[in-house]
């Protein structure tokens, strides 16, 4: 404003500028108002669902009533760390041989010289699940530990981002462990490093890639220690919403139990960040794709049996805002399953807190608090120098009174960290800037400048306010340091008797609290978060309000100044420590496993052994082989026999492996099938009826399949949602014959058939998707439920002759309305409900299925059970289709998009304005997907095939 030349052009920006800080106050409450309005319109329904299972759950005994009523807090107070049912974990009962699967995929994981800092996907929770996989791997009983992240082979970062495979620990001869090790499964473009929020589209590569190392790896591990069966992981523990949802899926298609930690909640920063009131929710969600997130850890906590969280404030404030998380329910549930009282379908994972353990094994704190420093600091001990720690005279060069108790603050440069109101405290403090130094050790950094944009802001600041108060000769903020040398700058600050300080605005545990502590130093932390906890722990610090300036210099100040209450604090930490170590945490962490195991189906899946024989045992036809299989020139039983003679020779060689009557053994599979081709097209009129494109699509891919690489290896697997009765309807006029299939799966996954077993239904898969399928109890709620408001009762009824014991399906009168799937399965997880749902039939049919069947995770199961990789695996899909058609588009398998065949879908229901779009599901610009255009002709398949490296 004074730069201006005269009084009008003054005036004139004045007024723009008022108009903007108006503008800008009046968006603010715009986005204010919209979020309450969405608040209470959630809490609503939220309460809404909450009395649906009330009432549902009201026959149970007064004993029970007046247990679950007399004290509404106490279900929160009494989340304990060991139950008193509960069969704590023990070395000396007999041997164990466990696989443990942990998962964290995002980030730069590497078991050594971690770059912590580096960015804001390579933090603590790296160092947290390397250190666990090591410690689990040292605990008797536990065999093996895989640490599952995303290979990287990027330029941008080191090699060994790109390694396969990297030992943690390796064990010693007499431990009868295998160790543990980080495998790198490769996801999305290998060529470029990905941040979390832009991993979504990928998740489900990876999925696949898990579910093939850790088929291999349970094989593998079979052999060596459980006479040739099937090693499956004991649990799959997934850190974080991406690893979550990936280990949900691995739990629904091998069938163990999995465990999520979320470590920071996707709710509960959309709910500060709307706070706020900078940003609009669309804002948001584009930046940090915040509702794909939410969406993730709503499925990890409708697949988890156990979340391990750190402190109760995670429990209280942060998993409490999910929709399938309310604490009053889940103890109600609890309590029924303890009495024996059925739970009438609804299930809630159970919350523990085990906080986080660490390595003693290099801590010293008890060695001399002089000595070194001494030597540090007199300049005439050359010799001595040179054997300290090189950080130290790092740090040291930055103070002009080298003397001084160092107050150490260790965090990555992030806004929330709060770093900037704890430099204005030291900086407006002149008795604290009197006593002590302030080191600030802020990850690493070459170039400002080169940083993101959040990271850049809070260094600039921190060198402003430096500056401003004139803090030079009194804090030090070196550029680098390497991981091996955190714990020389906790004992160099313990040598100057000094305080470590933790002032995050949030913090949801607090590592570096007890990393601290264990080094023997007093601490200062925020009151918000996990530091609570902690400190009632070890009683070695203080707890401040963040946002009070005052009140963090006062504390700093009285553990500086009082020497008594600083010793005090220190022999504290040091005397209960223990409390957090790494074998504490995994005897907890196992014994909650172990009882949680208790609660989970007992079969597990069997892999079917592969004939060593060239051919599949289970081929018909024996008369009509020759059309089936290329002989001349590939078998030479004999050298001396001629052609006739061989084929008839390799015929009654397989006549011989041929069953005696009719139906396949059990143990079938499509023998060595080279490729799978799954024919998953929804080809319906408006009316949902089966039209005749999906004959002739059936037909030409058949065609094109035994072009490309002939018949007999191929097997042919049809995924649809209409039932088994409506198949053998649409192909009674089709050239193909429901014979020619593997397999038939129907009803959008709920079932599966084997032609070559007499039209059977699986009853392994059905047992395999039976876990947490409400059955009966959610058979008449989901009419109610998918009706609009203002709907009528018969706007949706249940279709019988479609329906099945594991597919409740449901007719939708044209024209009406009905609730999208987000919307529907929002409300069944307010009510303790965990369904798959698929509108399907050109959006006039509703199927409902259990959790985890669904056409997508059959095709894992038949991975499995047949041993085929997913990779050998095309799937033919429409240019749209049902509502789980995005599903089917991303993973390890090949995709062939049919553009045209499919005139009406039902995606209009899929996405409302509270989901996230296709853009988080379906990776764009893949390589595995490939487009046949409206002529879908056997030739313009074989094409497509041939294009994507089938041939």
């Amino acid at each position: 404003m004074i730069a201006t030349r005269t009084t009008r052009e003054r005036s004139n920006r004045l007024e723009n500028m008022c108009w903007r800080i108006w503008h800008l106050a009046r968006k603010k409450k715009q986005i204010e108002w919209d979020d309450a309005r969405r608040l209470a319109k959630r809490q609503l329904e939220r309460e809404q669902g909450r009395n649906d299972a009330d009432d549902d759950l009201s026959e149970l005994s007064e004993g029970e009533k007046e247990k679950g009523e007399a004290n509404p807090s106490e279900s929160v107070r009494d989340i304990a760390r060991i139950n008193s049912d509960m069969k704590l974990w023990s070395d000396d009962e007999k041997p164990r041989q466990l696989y443990i699967v942990l998962i964290s995929m995002h980030g730069l994981v590497r078991g050594e010289n971690m770059e912590l800092g580096r960015d804001s996907d390579t933090g603590g929770q790296v160092k947290y699940v390397v250190e666990l996989a090591r410690a689990l791997a040292s605990t008797k009983g536990v065999y093996r530990v895989d640490l599952l992240t995303r290979q990287i082979t990027s330029p941008e970062v080191d090699f060994s981002y790109g390694e396969p495979i990297e030992m943690l620990s390796c064990p010693s001869d007499d431990s009868g462990s295998c160790g543990a090790y980080i495998i790198r499964i490769p996801c999305g473009p290998p060529d470029r490093y990905i941040p979390k929020e832009s991993l979504w589209p990928w998740i489900p590569e990876f999925v696949d890639g898990a579910l093939n190392h850790i088929v291999s790896m349970a094989t593998a591990l079979g052999e060596q220690v459980n006479a040739g069966k099937p090693t499956w992981p004991y649990v799959i523990h997934g850190h974080y919403a991406d690893a979550g949802e990936v280990a949900a899926l691995l739990s629904g298609a091998l069938n163990v139990p999995m465990v999520i930690t979320g470590h920071s909640l996707g709710r509960n920063k959309f709910e500060q960040l709307l706070k706020q009131g900078r940003h609009s929710k669309e804002h948001i969600n584009a930046t940090y794709k915040i509702i794909r997130r939410i969406e993730a850890e709503e499925l990890g906590l409708d697949a988890a049996e156990m979340v391990v969280t750190s402190t109760r404030q995670e429990i209280e404030e942060q998993w409490g805002l999910y929709d399938g998380f309310d604490i009053k329910l889940e103890r109600k549930l609890r309590i029924r399953r303890r009495r024996g009282v059925s739970c009438l379908g609804r299930y809630m994972p159970r919350m523990v807190v085990i906080p986080p353990g660490m390595d003693f094994s290099y801590v010293t704190a008890q060695d001399s608090l002089e000595g070194d420093l001494k030597s540090l600091i007199d300049s005439d001990r050359n010799q001595n120098k040179r054997n300290l720690p090189p950080i130290w005279s790092e740090i040291m060069r930055f103070f002009t009174n080298p003397h001084k108790p160092i107050i150490l603050a260790l965090s990555r440069p992030d806004p929330k960290k709060n770093v900037t109101t704890l430099l204005k405290a030291f900086g407006e403090c002149q008795p604290l800037r009197e006593l002590a130094n302030l080191t600030l050790i802020l990850g690493n950094r070459d170039d400002i400048g080169e940083m993101s944009d959040s990271s850049s802001s809070v260094l600039i600041n921190t060198l402003k306010l430096i500056d401003k108060y004139d803090l030079y000769g009194q804090v030090a903020f070196p550029k680098h340091h390497k991981q091996s040398e955190v714990p020389d700058i906790y004992r160099l600050a313990a040598k100057t008797k000094g305080v470590f300080i933790n002032p995050a605005l949030v913090e949801p545990f607090g590592l570096t609290l007890i990393e601290a502590s264990a080094y023997g130093l007093p601490v200062v932390a925020t009151e918000n978060g996990g530091p609570v906890d902690i400190l009632k722990v070890l009683h070695n610090g203080l707890l401040v309000d963040p946002h009070d300036q005052k009140a963090i210099a006062d504390a700093l100040l009285k553990l500086v100044a009082g020497k008594n209450l600083w010793t005090e604090c220190r022999k504290n930490g040091l005397k209960n420590i223990h409390r957090f170590s790494w074998p504490e945490h995994c005897r907890n962490y196992l014994s909650h496993i172990e009882h949680c195991r208790n609660r989970h189906p007992t079969t597990r899946l069997e892999i079917a052994p592969i004939p060593e024989e060239p051919m599949s045992e289970s081929l018909k036809g024996m008369e009509d082989l020759s059309l089936r299989f290329s002989i001349e020139g590939d078998y030479k039983l004999n050298g001396e026999l001629d052609a006739t003679n061989k084929q008839k020779k390799l015929i009654e060689a397989i006549t011989q492996m041929a069953p005696s009557n009719g139906n396949a053994h059990v143990t079938y599979t499509p023998g060595r099938r080279q490729m799978l081709f799954v024919i998953a097209t929804d080809c319906y009129s408006f009316n949902g009826q089966l039209t005749e494109t999906f004959q002739e699509i059936i037909k030409n891919v058949m065609k094109a399949g035994g072009q490309s690489l002939g018949m007999g290896r191929i097997g042919f697997v049809l995924a649809t949602s209409s039932s088994l009765q409506e198949i053998m309807e649409a192909l009674r006029c089709c050239e193909v014959k429901i014979e020619d299939f593997d397999a038939i799966i129907c009803n959008s996954g709920g079932d599966m058939y084997y032609p070559w077993r007499d039209m059977v239904v699986d009853v392994d898969y059905e047992a395999h998707v039976d876990y947490r399928w409400p059955g009966e109890n959610v058979r008449s709620m989901v009419m109610r439920l998918a009706r609009t408001e203002d709907g009528a009762e018969d706007d949706i009824k249940e279709y019988i002759k479609a329906s099945s014991s594991r597919c409740y399906s449901y007719s939708i009168k044209p024209g009406v309305k009905t609730r999208k799937v987000y919307e529907l399965r929002q409300r069944l997880r307010m009510r303790g409900l965990r369904c798959n749902i698929v509108y399907t039939h050109a959006a006039s049919r509703l199927n409902v299925t259990p959790l985890f069947a669904s056409r997508t995770q059959a095709l894992r199961y038949l991975s499995v059970r047949w041993g085929i990789d997913l990779s050998k695996m095309v799937v033919f899909v429409g240019g749209r289709g049902d509502t789980d058609y995005e599903d089917l588009l991303a993973g390890l398998h090949k995709t062939i998009i049919i553009r045209g065949s499919v005139e009406y879908g039902s995606e209009k229901l899929l996405h409302s304005e509270e989901s996230f779009k296709r853009e988080a599901v379906v990776p764009q610009g893949s390589s595995s997907i490939c487009f046949v255009e409206e002529n879908y002709e056997a030739a313009d398949i074989s094409a497509a095939l041939v294009s994507m490296g089938i041939k």
